[in-house]
């Protein structure tokens, strides 16, 4: 899979904004903009730290815009929106843009080709980007003009906030903290010279933060700007850091980099699953767990962003990722720490469905995310074989988790007295359907949501497993006993014989719902699934016919009144949209699961077709990733996060687990 821009592509200035990039650091922060070189969103720029990985992120160097100066002509190849003019545009000049190991522009102007390329150090709020000259007729001069935001990655900056003007510049190197309390700026710029402007450039447009009904209008301030003399063959590293990078060879970063990302695909066969591995890599990130008492240093563990670019870690996301982004990457080490890095937060028997910003405690308001922990735990040992792990560490956390189910805690989840488990409170989205909009609950589902009961049943037959592996047969009897009690009530209760499909839903009343949704796959999908046989395969082909699509599963039948086509316009119709109608990627998985489990070999050919049709993708929105939504109806725009952890991590996990190695190479 060649992922590749040429310049009919790059010179439609709708088109190569359209399309992004995106590097990583792997503590959260990032690097990223269009194809065309302009910010489309106020997420976008070139150094996006995390301060406090992974979280408290601050945009500091939006942009560094680049101008060619060469025989009394003045080409300068940045980018910009302003609203009612695009200038400059050197959008004009690319020649072409690909993405292997790093995202990679060719500039051409007349006797002038340049090559750069973008990327970020592992473990360092430091960005690097490499010019080679790859063609020059003669020496000519680079400028560059960098332009610092220095706020929030919510926020935008505007001019009435103050940025401070003060900059050390000593040997090439740029120095300037924005405000007090800020991060430092560090600009490498090896052999250049420096002029002082200090100004302010006013209202820059972001069209998608406009597409999304935000605001989008930002001021950014420029100190002042740089210039090279380059000539042919010449390569210039530049580096853009929170920390001081005097004596730090940037041609060495870069080649370090390199093999680090060469040594994750080791023994990866065929272009999908490289883009897919290296994809992967994006959303494991660094996660400190505070010690156990003051006097401790905190414990460095690892976490998932679930998605990029608005984001952090989710309990839900994290443990529907683990088994691809690391299990099938062959990263076991670090899915080890993300499971023990969310045992610490462990809460009456629930685990945090999100962390926040800022030292604010964590939010509990999830009833799956805790279940899944239980599959993430099952396929580490069946990967691993360390039982010793899992029965000495994850097993009493497990425990635990049983015990507050069944006594009952927060949001009123308990096991019902027909084996279930109940969960529901007003005002509260506790379910992957979790929109809200104020008070307003989109899909509020309280009672008994199909998934979970998939769930519920998968962690008890899981914990069953453990529980007899641990030696504790009576126990493990106990919980099997439970099991077999949901496993009926399901059956008795969940299937709508008139739609040949599962009820979504059993509300807080007793009432069926039988609203077409996918969260039924998930009953057929699960390493303990409830749903085999001809029902099984019932509801495989009423997902086949109803919700899915080339890009994933509707989360809505489109037949229904509450349908929506589109995902677009400010937050309350996002979403009001968001899981009525609107295509998820990571879907795509637990169908292709559902359909190996329902039908093995036969499923195959369909299986292959599937990722077939996926695949293309990653060559469309934001290169070499996968988006986290889509339009319901045809030709399904990309729409939501650029790059999300459980749309890689379920195609990558299906495409493995099954073997279908040459789909979509």
């Amino acid at each position: 899979m060649l992922l590749y821009k040429d310049k009919n592509s790059l010179e439609n200035f709708s088109d190569a904004s359209r399309m992004e990039w995106l590097e990583t650091n792997g503590l959260g922060g990032w690097s990223g903009s269009s194809l065309s070189g302009c910010n489309t969103r106020r997420y976008h720029g070139l150094l996006m730290a995390a301060t406090k990985p992974p979280a408290e992120r601050m945009l500091l160097v939006s942009k560094l815009d680049e101008t060619i100066l060469s025989d009394g002509n003045r080409y300068e190849l940045g980018t910009n929106n302003y609203g009612d003019v695009v200038f400059p545009t050197g959008f004009q000049y690319l020649f072409s843009f690909r993405k292997d190991f790093f995202p990679e522009w060719i500039y051409e102007v007349p006797g002038i080709r340049l090559r750069k390329t973008i990327t970020m150090v592992q473990g360092e709020n430091t960005t690097l980007i490499r010019y080679e000259v790859l063609k020059a007729s003669g020496s000519f001069t680079l400028q560059f003009l960098p332009l610092v935001a220095a706020r929030g990655y919510h926020e935008l900056q505007h001019a009435y906030h103050n940025i401070f003007w003060n900059v050390e510049f000593q040997n090439g190197l740029f120095h300037n903290r924005p405000f007090d309390g800020a991060p430092d700026i560090y600009i490498s710029v090896p052999g250049s010279a420096y002029q002082s402007t200090n100004k302010w450039y006013y209202r820059f447009n972001y069209a998608v933060d406009k597409f999304r009904g935000q605001d989008y209008e930002e001021d950014l301030f420029n100190h002042g700007s740089f210039s090279v003399e380059l000539k042919d063959g010449d390569a210039l590293h530049i580096i853009i850091s929170t920390e001081n990078p005097t004596g730090k060879n940037p041609a060495t970063l870069f080649e370090n980099e390199k093999i680090r990302r060469m040594a994750i695909l080791k023994g990866v066969n065929g272009d999908l699953l490289r883009q897919l591995t290296l994809a992967a890599d994006q959303f494991i990130v660094k996660r400190e767990i505070p010690g156990s008492s003051g006097s401790q240093p905190p414990e460095e563990l690892k976490t998932i962003i679930a998605g990029y670019h608005w984001f952090t870690d989710w309990s839900r996301d994290t443990m529907i990722s683990l088994p691809g982004l690391c299990l099938q990457t062959g990263r076991n080490e670090d899915a080890k720490k993300i499971l023990v890095a969310f045992s610490k937060s462990v809460s009456m028997g629930m685990l945090p469905n999100r962390f926040r910003d800022h030292n604010e405690p964590p939010e509990y308001n999830t009833v799956d995310g805790t279940l899944w922990y239980f599959n993430a735990v099952y396929a580490y040992l069946q990967i691993t074989n360390d039982r010793s792990f899992i029965l000495n560490d994850m097993l009493p956390v497990l425990k635990g988790i049983m015990e507050w189910h069944f006594r009952g805690t927060r949001y009123h989840i308990h096991v019902d007295s027909d084996g279930l488990l109940y969960a529901g409170e007003a005002g509260q989205q506790l379910t992957w359907m979790d929109a809200r909009i104020g008070n307003w609950v989109v899909t509020p589902r309280m009672g008994k949501p199909v998934e979970v009961q998939a769930l519920w049943y998968n962690a008890l037959k899981i914990f069953e497993t453990l529980l007899l592996q641990n030696g504790e047969s009576e126990a493990a009897d106990h919980i099997l006993g439970k099991a077999e009690q949901a496993r009926r009530s399901f059956e008795e209760k969940f299937w709508y014989p008139e739609g040949n499909y599962l009820y979504d839903l059993i509300d807080e009343t007793g009432k069926p719902d039988s609203t077409l949704r996918p969260n039924q796959v998930f009953a057929l999908s699960l390493p303990f699934h409830l749903t085999a046989g001809e029902k099984a395969k019932a509801v495989m082909d009423v997902l086949r016919t109803e919700l899915y699509t080339p890009f994933g599963l509707r989360s809505l039948s489109p037949d229904d009144p509450g349908y929506k086509s589109h995902y677009g316009g400010d937050a309350f119709q996002r979403d009001s949209a968001y899981h009525q109608g609107t295509v998820w990627s990571w879907l795509l998985g637990p169908f292709v699961e559902a359909g190996m489990k329902c039908a093995g070999d036969t499923f195959r050919a369909e299986a292959v077709a599937v990722i077939d049709r996926f695949a293309p993708h990653l060559n469309e929105a934001c290169i070499g990733t996968v988006s986290e939504i889509f339009d319901g109806a045809a030709p399904h725009h990309p729409r939501g996060c650029v790059a999300q952890a459980w749309g890689v991590a379920e195609i990558l996990r299906v495409i493995k687990t099954y073997s279908l190695f040459h789909a979509g190479s």
